[in-house]
Parts: structure tokens; sequence; C-alpha cells
């Protein structure tokens, strides 16, 4: 999760449907004590196989793989559970048809964007595992998919899952990730024959990258009414078409959108489950992390309106040049970032007339912004806008910045968070070799948006290398499994006692 979105939105500063799969091995069960590197070679599942290649590797995460190494041979026994016609399938079975969904030939890339044919794709994918499955499946008003076990009406259910779109070139594991772990940790649930004590649901919550409009988290801010409806009509995408026509051309209706207060009435718990987008796993080793927060951060469009006129007959006194207020903005921007202790990236941008021997007319970026706390993020942002208006006045350049979105600082519910690291081991009072850390993360969730009408929770996968929202985001199997089954460990100890 979350990147500069394509789309125009309009101050959006909210508040601050593919065969069913057959029947496979359930997913292998790690103890506990091997949540922790235990020195074996993992077996990588990234987009291309550093070692065989994307088309012929044979490993579990290649696209012809049948499925071996250390994880694949700690199989649990069949999947598929006792629920009427489930047919679980094992993560690697739904990894190998979810992976070439929605992926660029070209940059082996992720272009899953929100209400698109990738998307649609993607959606289809989903409700086949939870027809599957047999669990009952439905979309709710604002296009986001449920798969439920249990009767959702009966309350206090217990939810899990993330989102299936993706950034611009994206990679295979930010949000997918979740919403494949939920699944086989369900399978896993059904192989230990535990019994429900609540209602079960796994989620994919709809434009959460925010690629195509803008803003990050549609589909959970509009549950949980962070965003309006007349907000969330106003989103355009870079061609122009709004969101209600976007996701018409989809199949579905965007008449019925808005804030969802009685279906989150009903959940008594989400659990997300997600690849770090950062290294702090891998520098502690372990395979396994629960979030403490997430950091405030929003997103700044900045215009610099200039003149435009010839580049090869204007001389450089004559110019109002936005784009050199613009280059120097960029600069300030990393300045600022850095005395702050926080992060700021201008990673989008727009130029008009976009010609070669052209002075820009205009030159329109994006501030990405994040920070450990609210007055360090508001000293850099603040820092930013200075710097800009002095370079543009400077250049005789007019400059407007709009702020497009905002969350604030998002601490987890703390008994939530707490009850994890409990069914983990993580026990102050008890003596246990299993640690799970506890840490922050810079990235936005849909998790975090609920975080304000429901307790919510997270998990994180060790990501060795810290890339992220790139076709180089990378995880090992062995460390995906051992999420999985941390996940069902955490869904036993709240959603089967």
């Amino acid at each position: 999760m979350t990147q500069h979105g394509g789309g125009r939105g309009g101050d959006s500063s909210v508040g601050a449907d593919v065969s069913s799969p057959g029947a496979g091995p359930a997913v292998p069960t790690l103890p506990h004590s091997q949540l922790r590197s235990s020195g074996g070679t993992p077996i990588a599942l990234r987009n291309d196989c550093p070692q065989h290649g994307a088309a012929d590797c044979p490993q579990p995460g290649g696209a012809g793989g049948t499925g071996s190494g250390a994880a694949a041979d700690t199989g649990a026994g069949a999947a598929g559970g006792t629920g009427a016609g489930a047919a679980g399938a094992s993560f690697q079975e739904m990894w190998r048809e979810l992976r070439p969904i929605g992926r660029h030939p070209d940059s082996g890339g992720y272009r899953r964007f929100a209400w698109t044919g990738a998307d649609v794709e993607c959606r289809a994918w989903f409700k086949a595992q939870a027809e599957a499955r047999g669990l009952a499946y439905e979309v709710d008003r604002n296009g986001n998919q449920w798969a439920w076990l249990g009767d959702p009406g009966a309350g206090d259910a217990v939810v899990t899952g993330s989102h299936l779109d993706s950034v611009p070139d994206g990679g295979a594991f930010d949000g997918p990730l979740g919403v494949v772990s939920s699944f086989a940790a369900l399978d896993e649930l059904r192989a230990r024959q535990v019994t429900f004590t609540k209602p079960l649901a796994i989620v994919n919550f709809g434009d959460e990258e925010g690629a195509r409009f803008g803003l990050a988290c549609v589909g959970s801010r509009l549950a949980a009414g962070q965003l309006t409806v007349e907000q969330a009509h106003r989103l355009t995408d870079g061609d122009g078409v709004t969101l209600p026509r976007a996701m018409e051309a989809a199949g579905y209706d965007p008449e019925t959108i808005g804030p969802d207060p009685e279906r989150l009435g009903r959940i008594g718990a989400f659990v997300e489950l997600h690849v770090e987008q950062g290294r702090a796993l891998d520098l502690s080793g372990d395979r396994v992390g629960i979030a403490s927060a997430i950091w405030p951060h929003g997103r700044w469009r900045f215009d610099f309106r200039g003149e435009a006129n010839h580049a090869g007959t204007t001389r450089l006194v004559d110019r109002r040049d936005p784009m050199l207020s613009y280059a120097e903005t960029v600069l300030a921007a990393r300045r600022e970032a850095q005395l702050a202790g926080a992060v700021a990236t201008f990673g989008k941008i727009v130029v008009e007339p976009n010609g070669v021997n052209a002075i820009p007319s205009l030159v329109r970026g994006w501030l990405d912004s994040r920070a450990a706390d609210q007055e360090s993020l508001d000293t850099v942002v603040g820092g930013v806008e200075r710097a800009a208006r002095e370079y543009a006045a400077a250049h005789g350049v007019d400059l407007d910045v709009v702020r497009e979105s905002f969350t604030p600082v998002v601490e987890f519910d703390h008994a939530l968070r707490d009850e994890l690291a409990r069914i983990l081991g993580r026990d102050s009072g008890k003596d246990t070799d299993l640690k799970v850390p506890v840490l922050g993360t810079g990235a936005g969730h849909d998790a975090g948006i609920l975080s304000g009408s429901i307790p919510t929770a997270m998990l994180f996968v060790r990501n060795p290398t810290g890339v992220s929202h790139s076709p180089a985001e990378y995880a090992a199997e062995d460390d995906c499994v051992a999420g999985v089954t941390a996940l069902a460990d955490v869904l036993e100890g709240l959603a089967c006692t």
C-alpha cells in the first residue's frame, strides 16, 4: 500500500469477480518457534524467480511450479475442511492462479487498477475462492468483496483480508499476500478441525492503492464514512472518467455507495496481514511482526504556473519557467525530510504543454510525506511549502498548494494488539523462545482507515530487501507460510474460543 494516484480527485482531505481450483494440500503448519529464521535457504516467490525465470521456474512461485521445497515438505494433510462444498487450495496453488493477472509483459510489474479489466479478473478470482470453500459471497454497497463463514448478522465477527489492486508496476505481494493468506489460513483451520464460535469473514477492499483516482483506500474510507458520496463522485482518473462511471462500466452500481455503519457494527475485530514495506523484520531476524501504529501521512498537489514560450528563442532572463521552481522544491522536500527524520517524495509530475522545445506553462507535482508524529509531518510540509513559494516568487511563477488527502496517526487497538501478541507467544510474563516484534510503519492500510470505527490490528511478513511498490518486491515462501500459520493461530484465538 499506498502511493500517489493517477487521478484528479477533489479535495479529499476527509479527516483528518476463472474456474474453481482443485483440491490441494493443506498449508504447511509451522510451530511458533519457526516464526524466527531457521537458517535454511528460502524459496523465492517473487515476480521472476531469480534462479529460473518466470516461465519455467520449478519452484512454487514460478509459472510452471509443481510445489517443492522445505515449506511444501511439511504439509499437514488434506485441506478442504468441513464446510459444504469447500475445496481448500494450498497457498502455492492460489498464488500461481492469481500471479499472472494484471502483470505487464515488459515491466514485470502489476497494473491492477480499480475497476479495470485486471481488477475485474482479480475480483472473479476472489469470488471463485469463496465459492470453492462454500462461503457466502457478497459485494457491499461500496464494491468491497466479502466471503462469510457463519451468520454475518450474528455480530462480533472476526474479519481478515486486504486488497488485490496495485500501484503502477507494483509488486506481487502488497495486498494479495494478505488475501491469499486469509483463504490459506481458513484452509489450515479447517484442517485443524476447529470449532468456530464467531462468524469469520475474508474481505477484499476495493481501490486501496488509489492508483487510478488519486485517493487511497477508497473502499474502506467510504464504508467508514471518511469519504463522502459527494467527494467520491468528484474523483476522476487521468482520462476524465469519474469513479461512478468506472464502477458502472465494471458492472457495479455506483448509486449505492456511502457509509456502511451497520456492516462495520457487526465486526468485532479486523486483522490484516501484509508484506512488510521495509526491512525491520529482516534486520531483527524475525519472519512475522505485529504492527503498533501507522505514521500520519498525506498527499499534497503543487501547481506551479508560469508562461509557455519558445525554448530556443526566449532569453533566460525573460522566462517564467515553472520547472525551475518545481525542481528546487523537490530538493527542498529532501532537505526538510532529512532534518525532521521523516520522508518526503515527489513521485508524480504532469507538465503542460509537455513539449521538448517548449518552456512549460504548468508543472504539477504531488508530494507524499510521512512522519512518526504530527508535529514532524507539519514541520516538513510547512517547510516544503514555504520554500516552494519563495522559489516561485523568484521566477515569477504562481503557486497553488492543495491537500488532496490526509490520514492522522493510527494507533492500533491496544487490547487487540496485545491479544495477538499473547496468541503468538509474546507474553511479557512468560519465558518463550518466540518474541514477535512490534513495529510501526509509514505505509497506510485499510486497517488504519477502519481503526476509528472497529478494533483493528496488523501482522507483517518479512521482506528481506525492504523493496515495495516495485516489480522487485520479494518474500520467501517459508516466510509467507509462517505468516499464514501466524494468521491461522490468531484467527483461531479470536474466532474459535
